[in-house]
């Protein structure tokens, strides 16, 4: 797995205790289907990651894989790893296939039919074409990418300062054993991180590596040595820090797991995990459900009688701050300023729970003093320093809006639990049942001039053909007189009301 693409990887500040002061709790919802897992800080909910069965896929993953085929034309091999198709090794990918110098060993010389071979899945399948491999073998931990068979300390192109870059080095060096072999690639989270946590990391990855290589003594075949962690697991290692104050799991089986897990991989973590045994579903007694349905929707309502309205495209996200109903204040411009800093609260704890990514632009409403806009800037700032994603935020720009990027995890919420709409296909809007009318008068005319049909029907939704039935009336029986054929209506319950069709009968 790529060394910054692990999902829900998160920084944790060396104060994180002082900062946070034991004021967050993780809740994990578990069913057959989906894990879901919310923070809460405050009792309020700021995060929620979702992971379902069906779509974990194999990439991370290491098998003991058996050569089936050897291509000495394409300088590849096809991989059984046990799955519907054979996977895909190039010779490039093969550990140690230019270690010589030249132009490496050819793949013939390196592999042989039947033999078995530890490889770990870069690629998932797509449509016909199996899984491509390496045997260059990577595991991603919370601040550390292990590379077992390299020996040097790389660093995350992320991480742009060459003193910084140098410091991490050093200081990762001073950490690993005299003895340590295998390297390192140093994360991007890995700035704020104290030694402490990357000597946790550091024997956490040889743990895994361990474990690996005992599994792989064994001849058997077609075996996982290993799968990245799942979502509750994930938890343990990305998620918790100093200031949480407990995990609570509704799931017994899961609850066994992570507590197995922090025995042995975070065991200052074990007092704090619990398993939830009420008759009341875990989420619903947080109001986290509430929370779920409130963050698919466009518009967010703020306490002051403001609202927000958040769209998201595939360039940017827009973030637009209205005052709404709200008239408090001594004037009109305290009006605006204290919408604009609840505002700057809720948009910060809005980009956590929907997990934005990208270029973001919030156009707060308009104020006319610079002491304003630097409070509201201000508190902005304080509310987004609770966030664990990389994000850069810009002042105001001259036409008073304020930029902001938040580098993408994985995908957003929205992008989760939905899918464009079918009928308007994301636009958001659908043609009117009178726009739709006026279409289809035209299609008849033009298909009355096309071709010498006995009459001509027209298929389309209740709406539309109401309207035809009602307000439109006068105008289909004027172009039915004067194409000189007679029109019959029928209601397709099937169809949305942009869709139609005109029938030669």
């Amino acid at each position: 797995m790529h060394a910054d693409k692990v999902p829900g990887s998160a920084f944790a500040h060396a104060e994180a205790g002082s900062r946070f002061a034991m004021t967050e709790e993780i809740l994990i919802n578990v069913t057959p289907q989906e894990t879901r897992v919310a923070v809460i800080e405050h009792g309020v909910t700021h995060e929620l990651h979702i992971e379902r069965t069906s779509a974990r896929g194999l990439v991370g993953n290491i098998y003991m894989g058996r050569v089936v085929r050897v291509l000495p034309g394409m300088q590849s091999a096809f991989v059984d790893i046990g799955g519907e198709r054979a996977a895909f090794l190039h010779v490039a990918d093969i550990w140690g296939s230019r270690q010589n110098g030249g132009n490496g060993t050819p793949i013939e010389k390196l592999l042989s039919e039947g033999q078995n071979l530890v490889v770990q899945v870069v690629k998932d399948p797509i449509g016909t074409k199996g899984a491509r491999l390496s045997t260059q073998i990577s595991i991603a931990g919370r601040f550390l990418v292990y590379l077992p068979q390299e020996s040097h300390i790389g660093i995350s192109q992320r991480i742009d300062a060459e003193e910084d870059r140098q410091h991490l080095r050093e200081k990762l060096q001073q950490l690993l054993p005299a003895e340590e072999k295998g390297g390192f690639i140093i994360r991007t989270m890995a700035e704020t991180a104290s030694d402490r946590e990357l000597q946790s990391d550091v024997e956490y990855l040889r743990k895994l590596w361990h474990g690996i290589q005992e599994r792989a003594q064994s001849p058997a075949p077609l075996t996982l040595l290993y799968q990245d962690l799942n979502l509750g697991l994930r938890v343990l290692r990305d998620f918790v820090h100093d200031g949480t104050a407990r995990i609570l799991i509704d799931s017994r089986d899961t609850y066994q797991a992570m507590q197995q897990f922090a025995i042995e991989f975070t065991p200052n973590v074990v007092q704090r995990l619990e398993h939830y045994q009420g008759e009341r579903p875990l989420f619903d007694l947080y109001g986290v459900e509430d929370e779920i349905e409130k963050a698919l929707a466009r518009r967010v309502e703020l306490k002051s009688g403001g609202y927000l309205i958040i769209d998201q495209t595939e360039a940017l996200t827009t973030v637009d701050v209205n005052t709404g109903g709200f008239v408090g204040g001594r004037s009109f411009d305290d009006t605006i300023f204290k919408t604009n800093l609840e505002a700057a609260q809720v948009i910060a704890r809005q980009l956590r729970m929907r997990n934005l990514g990208g270029i973001i632009i919030i156009d707060f409403i308009d104020m006319d003093t610079e002491e304003h806009r630097n409070a509201v800037l201000g508190e902005f700032r304080k509310a987004l320093a609770r966030d664990r994603t990389r994000m850069t935020v810009n002042g105001f720009t001259q036409l008073g809006l304020v930029e902001m990027t938040r580098k993408r995890t994985r995908e957003s919420l929205a992008h989760v639990l939905c899918e464009p709409c079918p009928i308007c296909t994301g636009r958001g809007e659908l043609k009117t049942a009178q726009t739709v009318c006026y279409q289809i008068l035209r299609e008849l005319l033009r298909e009355a001039r096309q071709f010498n049909a006995r009459e001509f029907r027209i298929l389309a939704s209740q709406q539309v053909i109401d309207m035809f039935l009602d307000e439109e009336s006068q105008s289909l029986a004027m172009l039915s007189d004067f194409i000189c054929k007679p029109v019959s209506l029928q209601v397709e319950t099937s169809y949305n009301q942009e869709q139609f069709d005109v029938i030669l009968m």
